[in-house]
């Protein structure tokens, strides 16, 4: 099981992840965000970050392409996930430089193959997350077994609030058909001690836990 921390904004907390293994490093790039990545890190110092895992995501909502593509260049990003509105003519053209995660933030109520269906020879993965006011994670886990029964067709990533003591529920996801998708798994809040900074003692023992399956 992969697994991406997302909300970054400590070169050497992104090094510790790297220690442990962990294949996805998030780096969040909208400036609403308490984890805006530039209040913290400058674009030299992210892009230094090299490591044997770890592979970093710029997350962005509703940016202009060129300043996105901008960053990805700047900073050395391997991956960029859309967490906005952006259009499947948007993700193709971002898509043609650099490999896209497209997040979808869902309701109970959702059409979940209606809302990706645009986006299925774009995007090189998905991401599926809670809905909320506003963009960004909210914290809160959404209902997962609306994914069950359905074939995504692509690789995601599961998020919306996973926490230190979901273990046994990500291992019960895993074994529905839905999860041969499944390519990573997706936390950030429930692991922090404030806003951008990660407590690696419970990042560290819910990572020993989830690579045992």
């Amino acid at each position: 099981m992969r697994i991406k921390v997302c909300g970054m904004t400590n070169t050497e907390q992104v090094m510790q992840l790297d220690a442990l293994g962990v294949e996805f490093a998030g780096f969040i790039f909208y400036p609403k965000s308490p984890r805006y990545v530039f209040r913290h890190m400058p674009r030299p110092e992210i892009k230094k970050i090299k490591g044997q895992h770890i592979n970093k995501v710029g997350v962005f909502v509703n940016a202009p392409v060129e300043e996105l593509l901008q960053a990805v260049d700047d900073c050395g990003l391997h991956l960029v996930q859309l967490h906005g509105d952006e259009t499947p003519k948007y993700c193709e053209k971002v898509a043609d430089y650099v490999g896209v995660i497209k997040a979808f933030r869902l309701r109970e109520d959702d059409q979940v193959l209606w809302k990706i269906k645009d986006y299925q020879e774009i995007a090189d993965m998905f991401l599926f997350d809670t809905d909320g006011t506003g963009y960004g994670g909210t914290g809160k886990k959404f209902n997962w077994s609306m994914l069950k029964g359905i074939n995504i067709n692509k690789p995601f990533f599961l998020s919306g609030g996973i926490g230190p003591d979901d273990v046994e529920e990500l291992t019960g996801f895993a074994k529905d058909p839905v999860a041969k998708d499944l390519f990573s798994i997706d936390v950030n809040s429930k692991f922090e001690t404030i806003p951008g900074l990660k407590d690696m003692q419970a990042v560290e023992k819910f990572i020993k836990a989830i690579k045992q399956f």
